[in-house]
């Protein structure tokens, strides 16, 4: 759910822009599917959409926009292999208790002459997060209606760019609670997740170290630090229609006690943010499998 700001009071600021962005990466991990009662379902869908959301600039930071993205829209529940919003994942060890997934985030690109923090460094490059997610079922209800998961992704974060660099590692365990129609919002998926990250130091630095050349009189040499790097709270709600699927989240990042809190490059220690998106299913199989939606 991969990879942002309120603006700094130092003056005044134009209204937030809204960019285009094909950062879909981000998306895929925010907006996550919630498991139903099993029934009888096509073998793979595809759809197109679009979503709307509001991020810092980078976690910690105290300026923030707006993105449009496209939110594309592709599910295969084949008897091993499957796809869908919870990831491309696989069952290795004969029990639908344990999962294997791949575990996908991205961060967007930072220009430094727009965010005030940073001006005078270098440009954020954009990251894509790659790893893998092994998902352990802790408690499940009745008929499949809800379901407690402890997943455990671990990922690598790389630069995009003519030259790729990879840049660290983070580690984000977390408590997952999928619930098919909470009270009051029958036909409705709500999910809940909860967890620390743990971020390698050479991550942390990408972002929150400030060298020597780059000090300021009110930003101070700084080397990050890697460890505990701040905790995140996140519930999405989503529905499925016929032929759409519509679905909004929102998230709480905190960053008290995390390693690099005393970064100068760290203006904004909290903050809510959020978006919705809507994809249009255009293409289904006629063949049924039982899944859950």
């Amino acid at each position: 759910m991969s990879c942002q700001s309120l603006h700094s009071q130092v003056g005044m600021k134009p209204p937030v822009p809204i960019h285009f962005s094909p950062m879909v990466l981000a998306l895929a991990c925010i907006f996550a599917c919630v498991p139903g009662v099993a029934k009888e379902l096509p073998l793979w869908e595809v759809g197109i959409g679009a979503a709307g959301v509001t991020l810092p600039d980078y976690r910690g930071s105290d300026e923030q926009s707006t993105y449009l993205l496209p939110a594309p829209y592709f599910v295969y529940r084949g008897e091993y292999l499957k796809a869908d919003r919870n990831g491309l994942r696989t069952n290795l060890f004969g029990n639908d208790r344990i999962e294997v997934n791949l575990s996908a985030n991205a961060t967007l690109p930072v220009r430094s002459r727009d965010n005030y923090a940073r001006r005078g460094m270098p440009d954020l490059k954009p990251t894509v997060e790659i790893g893998g997610n092994v998902s352990l079922t802790m408690w499940k209800a009745a008929g499949d209606r809800a379901k407690l998961d402890l997943r455990l992704p671990v990922r690598t974060a790389i630069t995009i760019e003519s030259s790729p660099e990879q840049v660290g590692w983070l580690f984000a365990p977390n408590i997952n609670l999928d619930v098919e129609s909470p009270p009051g919002l029958p036909g409705w998926q709500l999910g809940m997740l909860a967890g620390p990250l743990i971020n390698s130091r050479r991550y942390n630095g990408f972002f929150y170290t400030v060298t020597p050349a780059q000090a300021l009189p009110d930003r101070p040499a700084y080397t990050a630090r890697g460890g505990y790097s701040g905790s995140q709270f996140t519930m999405a709600l989503s529905r499925r229609y016929n032929r759409y699927w519509v679905g909004g989240f929102l998230r709480y990042d905190t960053l008290r006690g995390a390693a690099f809190e005393d970064s100068p490059l760290v203006r904004k220690r909290s903050v809510l943010y959020g978006g919705v998106a809507f994809t249009w299913i255009f293409g289904m199989s006629t063949t049924l499998v039982e899944a859950s939606e």
